[in-house]
């Protein structure tokens, strides 16, 4: 089924591994990795001929790149190979669904669709993860993988990665969240990799920072050691913080939020938040002067001073009116007006003018203000031709649309120029040509994107690798950094795949599984066929009990109380609801607000509007507050306000109103409400006929607005004067005039409607 195609012999390996198991295959950028999941689709394909394969991807230009491989290569009607993306409408997507057989397509809308039950996994004979090691936290891939373990008929899932990280816990977390039963690692050294493997040179290019710039960071420093000193006069109870260190000063942040989600608003504890923001900013400044120059430093001071006259926001006002802090920014606007910047500049312009005119580069910087400043600085050069190469819009910075990055590595393919400035967008899954060299404006301490920047080159023939470092800095330490955590990666990653290897022969040679002292998770000692039997079981008690259905409304489509529901087998029916979030039965109807949307509902005043209007439609509405903080110290409102709320929501409107802590916890109470409702009523309720009944005054009141030009407005007059909807028909116009706002004109228009025969033209 494939075409134009040769795999390497290392593909070959892995993706015979990948045939059997679940796998996690691990390769340096540029080896191929896509070529791997080809092979695997045409064999799924070829066991499961009316089955679909699915590919996810982050991004839209990654999508559309893997697209063209498939398209390319596979063997099968160019028209059942298509993209999903967020330009492609919900409706389309249905549509193009039930025809294609291969699926490329970024994970947020795949999952809006399937939370909709726009389309099922069921018949996904292969799941491909690409970048892989986004599997973490609340990342759609999880649910996404998920679901299709739990309802595809063929089951198979391909992760791919250049690097997972370097932490053991985060890798352990993809491997569970991925189902991963196999894991297939290779790097530039191993035997069936070098034939294939080009030789890339690292070099280092060091520079001193000078002596101008060293003053401003003393400032700086002098700035946080204040900080730090003003912290420890405070009266806290906390954990050794070190200001000099930022992992320390996030995780002393974390600290002090949680005492003040547990209700602890005691000044030094506020104090101590607002200390540690300003730690924060000058951290990143005295990174900003250390490694990147004047301008990003100048543009980024310039921002604080600039909020600090408007913002209320004590950390910004404190560090704009701080004797250290305000010398440094005079000093940075000094040395801008005299033109003076980061040595860096210098020696990236020496070595670019050394370069031959048709020498391919790409200069990778963290921040987009170095950017910029690069691209302008080697543009004066005779041999560079440079563009830009950024993600979308920011809150500071106009962005570049993905068509728009497409279109440039199009260019850069074609030689329209030779030097791509990149931000981190060119580091991850892009198919960006080869290039001879790569540059990196400063060291970097993740593993992952030190993989991922030095793989852009050496893929066809020699590469080279230059980093700029500035000697003494925090430059030396990302360093380091990025080099231990790379070694150890590989480390983990071998010794998990020993551990997977191990688990399995002792579950081959005993009937009993016998536990194993590792750090790993339940997958690890499943077989598929295990897995498969456990959904199975699944589905079939799923059956023997009775489906909840529930409407919720599409604005909801995010919040993961959906995603907890759909675990529990619940039919979802999104759609959009007039009023309340959730329509449980005929009668029951949740309005679902977190503990600070529910505060800023008092303080807008739209609450008592909304539960108006859920008395009005619904027999039994519920409103549900979720949030496990304080809810009287979640915004400056007095205690008093918010009881005075929930007194009259629970009194005045007699609705209950139900707590809890989590999306979890929610969910089971939202499935409990609805078992109950369901179990008494039948499933059978449609969104559009469970409103509440009208009482006879209601419906009268109802009928008589219907009429030409009365509306709700001159019903209830109406009724007043005439008592009943008979004795309104049979007025005479002179009487319905009588009726402020009623004239000839309506008066004649209404006697026509009541008095003519129906069918009368």
């Amino acid at each position: 089924m494939l075409k134009n195609f040769t795999p390497r012999l290392y593909q070959e390996t892995i993706f015979a591994t990948t045939t059997a198991k679940n796998t996690l295959v691990v390769l340096p950028t540029g080896m191929g990795k896509t070529n791997i999941c080809l092979m695997l689709a045409a064999h799924r394909l070829h066991l499961y001929p009316q089955s679909k394969i699915l590919i996810l991807a982050p991004t839209k230009p990654l999508v559309e790149q893997i697209m063209n491989v498939f398209k390319n290569h596979l063997v099968i009607d160019s028209e059942k190979i298509t993209m999903f993306t967020g330009f492609v409408s919900p409706e389309k997507r249905q549509e193009l669904w039930k025809t294609a057989t291969v699926i490329v397509s970024t994970p947020q809308g795949l999952e809006n669709d399937i939370i909709g039950s726009k389309i099922s996994l069921e018949e996904v004979s292969l799941l491909v993860v690409d970048e892989a090691h986004r599997t973490t936290g609340d990342y759609s891939y999880v649910w996404l993988a998920k679901q299709y373990e739990k309802t595809a008929k063929y089951p198979r899932i391909l992760a791919l990665t250049a690097s997972p990280g370097s932490e053991l816990e985060k890798i352990d977390e993809i491997l569970k969240n991925l189902f991963i039963e196999e894991i297939e690692v290779r790097i530039d050294t191993d035997p069936d990799v070098v034939p294939y493997v080009q030789e890339v040179n690292v070099q280092y290019i060091k520079v001193e920072l000078p002596e101008e710039l060293k003053s401003i960071r003393k400032y700086l420093y002098e700035c946080l050691q204040t900080k730090e000193a003003q912290l420890k006069q405070l009266n806290l109870e906390q954990p050794n913080v070190n200001f000099n260190n930022k992992t320390d000063i996030l995780r002393f942040q974390g600290y002090l939020q949680g005492e003040l989600a547990s209700g602890n608003r005691d000044f030094d504890i506020m104090k101590a938040l607002s200390l540690s923001a300003e730690a924060i900013k000058i951290q990143h400044a005295l990174e900003l002067v250390e490694t990147q120059g004047i301008t990003a430093l100048l543009q980024y001071l310039d921002e604080i001073m600039l909020q600090a006259k408007t913002s209320k926001v004590k950390a910004v006002q404190n560090l704009s009116q701080d004797l250290y802090f305000r010398s440094a920014y005079v000093k940075t606007q000094s040395l801008f007006r005299d033109n003076i910047e980061h040595p860096k500049f210098l020696a990236l312009r020496e070595h670019l003018s050394k370069l031959p005119k048709d020498y391919k580069l790409m200069i990778f910087t963290q921040y987009r203000d170095s950017a910029a400043k690069i691209l302008d600085e080697i543009n004066k050069l005779e041999n560079i031709k440079a563009q830009l190469f950024i993600g979308q819009a920011n809150k500071r910075q106009k962005g570049m649309s993905q068509k728009k990055q497409i279109e440039l590595l199009q260019q850069f393919r074609e030689d329209q120029f030779n030097t791509l400035v990149s931000s981190s967008i060119g580091e991850e899954g892009l198919d960006i040509p080869q290039v001879d060299e790569v540059i990196f404006y400063e060291p970097i301490p993740s593993a992952i994107r030190q993989i991922q920047r030095r793989g852009r080159t050496g893929r066809s023939d020699k590469g080279k690798v230059t980093i700029l470092m500035t000697m003494n800095t925090r430059d030396e330490g990302y360093k380091w950094s990025s080099y231990h955590k790379e070694k150890r990666m590989y480390r983990i990653l071998k010794e998990l795949k020993s551990r997977i290897t191990l688990i399995r022969r002792e579950r081959t040679n005993s009937v009993e599984i016998k536990p194993v002292n590792v750090n790993l998770h339940n997958y690890m000692i499943n077989s598929s066929a295990q897995i498969t039997e456990k959904i199975g079981n699944m589905q079939e008690i799923d059956n023997v009990e009775k489906k909840i259905k529930l409407y919720v409304d599409y604005r909801e489509k995010g919040n993961p109380i959906i995603k907890e529901l759909l675990e529990n087998n619940v039919e979802i029916n999104l759609d959009k609801l007039e009023s309340a979030d959730y329509l449980l039965s005929k009668d029951v109807a949740v309005e679902f607000k977190t503990q600070e949307d529910f505060i800023d509902s008092l303080l807008d005043g739209r609450i008592f509007l909304q539960i108006k209007e859920l008395k009005q439609n619904f027999q039994k509405p519920v409103l549900l507050i979720e949030g496990s903080n304080d809810i009287f110290s979640i915004r400056n409102v007095h205690p008093n306000a918010i009881r005075g709320l929930l007194a009259t929501i629970a009194v005045s409107f007699s609705l209950p109103i139900l707590f809890t802590r989590n999306a979890k916890e929610s969910a089971a109470m939202i499935l409990i409400i609805a078992k109950r409702e369901q179990d008494e009523n039948g499933t059978d309720f449609s969104l559009h006929g469970s409103k509440k009944p009208m009482s006879i005054k209601e419906l009268q009141e109802y009928i008589v607005s219907s009429f030409p030009g009365v509306g709700r407005g001159l019903a209830k007059p109406l009724l007043r004067e005439f008592k009943t909807i008979k004795n309104i028909v049979n007025a005479s116009e002179d009487e319905l005039k009588k009726i402020e706002l009623i004239g000839e004109k309506k008066a004649k228009r209404m006697k026509e409607i009541f008095e003519r025969e129906w069918g009368e033209l």
